[in-house]
This record gives structure tokens, sequence and C-alpha cells, in this order.
């Protein structure tokens, strides 16, 4: 009788866990068109690719995760392993409208919400420029869908000028990467999904597509076995934007005139920079601004007037007066970066030293509203329309300047 208990009892128990797993795969439906201890690994449903360096899985478990302390980063931190390659694919947004998210000039206010991607407990990186879509002749501003990337730390920047909210489907379908219960990028096997809304972790069972995005909030997508913690970050956001507007007035001055104008005697004396070529009549059919603030312990320093330009030619990139505005001005679109008007300029540019300036820098890029920090190389910070990069020396900001743009052609 003790034995006919027994069998009993491992019938039932083997039911009860085919049946969790049965729910787990059900859970989530639908497609859309961070320091962290990895748990036992499971074996990824058939056809899956394990991230580069993952260990096979052996067998599935229903590991349910703690949510970690948080972690302090910033912007431009990459978060996680490389996995996907940059940008949105081919089947993504490339400037068509995608659902009913239209890749436009950046909207005036954002916010944010994080996505982690965990496959067999290993973090994988959120590829950067998803969504972004670069300039072309006919769309020289390029555009932005609502939701994209614009570095690896998984940050998902949301346009929140009309209030809007978005979906985690809405984000795949911009990235042209399959969502769903088995698959979440090409990773395929048993997807469960985790949301973390001011340091309460709760699994979310409902159509991954139709996720809402919480703005300041984290969503964790597990495939396979779960970490034994889910990531979890405070970011360190840029200063709040001052609600005192600076207007740039061709022809104008903004900031403290320190900067002797033109070139020093180490810029461009006429032949080409970078490969950018001074031409006198060059042909403007691509044509657009981009702005540069430099601070130093608060005070603004105006920028140079007619850097690039000399009596015989104009560089491609240059300055005409001290608002800081650098045009853009060439035949042909390329690739236009900051490294190119300091060398035009003949100024020096790293991480320490802005145009002779030494000390703590920090930059700040801010595409019309879109603003993060940016931790890379300044020198290769592209020049895109309406990009503003603000330098700070020293003293940190306790605001980022607001803009009324001129558009001149």
């Amino acid at each position: 009788m003790l034995k006919e208990t027994q069998r009993h009892t491992r019938w039932m128990t083997a039911a009860v866990s085919a049946a969790a797993v049965l729910l787990v795969a059900a859970c989530g439906g639908g497609s859309g068109s961070d320091s962290s201890s990895p748990a036992a690994s499971a074996t990824p449903a058939s056809g899956a690719t394990p991230a580069s360096g993952a260990s096979t899985p052996a067998a599935t478990t229903n590991t349910t995760p703690t949510l970690a302390a948080a972690t302090a980063v910033v912007d431009g931190t990459t978060l996680g392993t490389a996995q996907w390659s940059d940008g949105s694919t081919s089947t993504g947004g490339t400037g068509q409208a995608v659902g009913n998210l239209k890749c436009t000039v950046a909207g005036s206010k954002y916010s944010y919400a994080h996505l982690s991607v965990y496959q067999n407990g290993k973090q994988l990186a959120l590829p950067t420029n998803i969504g972004s879509v670069a300039p072309t002749m006919a769309l020289q501003t390029g555009c932005v869908y609502p939701v994209h990337t614009v570095d690896a730390s998984g940050k998902i920047r949301m346009d929140v000028t009309s209030n809007a909210s978005y979906t985690l489907g809405q984000f795949f379908a911009v990235w042209g990467q399959p969502l769903s219960p088995t698959n979440v990028a090409g990773l395929t096997g048993t997807v469960t999904a985790w949301v973390n809304t001011g340091g309460t972790l709760t699994k979310y069972t409902g159509d991954l597509a139709s996720l809402v995005l919480p703005q300041h909030g984290e969503v964790t997508l597990v495939v396979g076995t779960p970490p034994a913690q889910i990531a979890t970050y405070a970011w360190t956001d840029p200063p709040p934007f001052t609600s005192t507007v600076t207007t740039l007035s061709f022809g104008g001055v903004v900031g403290t005139p320190f900067f002797a104008n033109g070139n020093t005697p180490s810029g461009g004396t006429g032949s080409p920079v970078d490969g950018l070529v001074c031409a006198a009549g060059m042909a403007e059919t691509f044509h657009v601004h981009a702005h540069v603030a430099i601070f130093k312990d608060g005070q603004w320093l105006a920028f140079p007037s007619n850097v690039g330009i000399l009596p015989q030619c104009n560089y491609e990139m240059h300055t005409h007066d001290n608002t800081g505005i650098i045009h853009i001005e060439t035949p042909n679109v390329k690739p236009f970066t900051l490294g190119q008007v300091f060398d035009v300029w003949g100024q020096p540019l790293s991480s320490t030293n802005v145009a002779g300036i030494t000390g703590n820098v920090v930059v700040y890029i801010n595409d019309n509203g879109d603003v993060r920090r940016y931790t890379g190389d300044p020198r290769n910070i592209p020049l895109t329309s309406l990009r503003d990069v603000t330098f700070q020396i020293g003293t940190p900001l306790t605001t980022l300047p607001t803009y009324s743009w001129y558009e001149p052609k």
C-alpha cells in the first residue's frame, strides 16, 4: 500500500510539472511588426542559437529570479554582450511608416524605458541606433522613430511630446525582429517577461507585443533559464533643460568672447582637412546645421566665427558667426564629425581637452530634445541636422540650454 501511494504521488508530481511547462509556453502570445548570477542553464527549443560563449544548457527550470541591487550607470554604457548588428534590420524601420509610427525629426520631449534580454542567464546588449535613419539628399535631416536607441545601454528612448505610450511590439517592429512566446529577436526557447516599476518585479503573462513600455521602468525578457538575479539600474540623467530660450540669430553672439575668430595657424589653410574640401562657389545642395556650446566652470564661451572660411574658399563645414552654429554646406551627403570641425579650426579635441581648455570634460548630445550623455571619443560625434553638442568643463551644469534655431539656406 505504501509503494502504491508513492507511485501515485510521483505520477501526480510529474503531471503538475508538465502542466506548468505548458502554461509557461502558452503565456505571452503575439508577435511584434545588469550584473547577474546565472542560474542553471536550460536547453533551448529546436533551432535556437545560443549567444556567443553561452554554455549548452541541460534542463529547464522554473526558477523565479530576484531583483538585484541597482547599479549606477550613465548613458553610453554598454550593458551585456554583443549579439545583434546595430540599427534596424532590412525588415524594420528604414524610413517608412511602421504601423502607426512615423520616422520624423526628433520630438521636443523624451522619456525612456529600459530593456534587458537574457539567454540562459547571460545578458545580451541591445544594439545601438535601432530606429534611427541616416540623412539622405532627399531627407537631409534624417529621421528617428518615436521609439529608438542611441547606444547599447538598453535604453529605449520614447518621444512623449504628445503624451503617447508605446508597446514592446512596436519597438520590435521598428527593430525588424520577431517577438513571440518562443522567439526574441531570433533567440528561440521558452520566453518569460518581467517588469520592474519602482523596485517591484512582476512577471508579465500577457501578449508580449502588447506590453506597454513603462516610463523609467525596466522590462526583462528571458529566453530559456532565467538568471538568479535580474539586474536593475540607477541612471545618472542629464541636467534638465532651462526654461529660458536662447535664440540663435544669424550674425549673433552667444556666450562670452574667448577664442580668436577664424582658423588657428594649425587649422585649415585651403588644402583638404580630414576629407573636407575648401572651394569657392561650392554647391550647397546638402545644407544642414549643427551646434556646439562650450561651458567652462559654468561660463558659456562663444564659439568663434569664420572657422573654415578663408579669403579664397570655404570648407564644407564652417561658422559664420559667434552663435556656435556649424554650417554643413556641400554638394554630397557623407558623414561629418565634430573632430573634423576642430581640425579645420586647428584646435585639440579629446575627453580631457577642448580647444586648449583642460579639466573634467562631460559631453551632452541633444537632438531637438532627445538628450543624453556621450561617453565616447568626442571627435567621433556625428554632426547631423539640429544636433547640439554641449561641453561641460569643470563645474557641473544645473541646466542645459534650450534653443530657438534659425535655418537659413
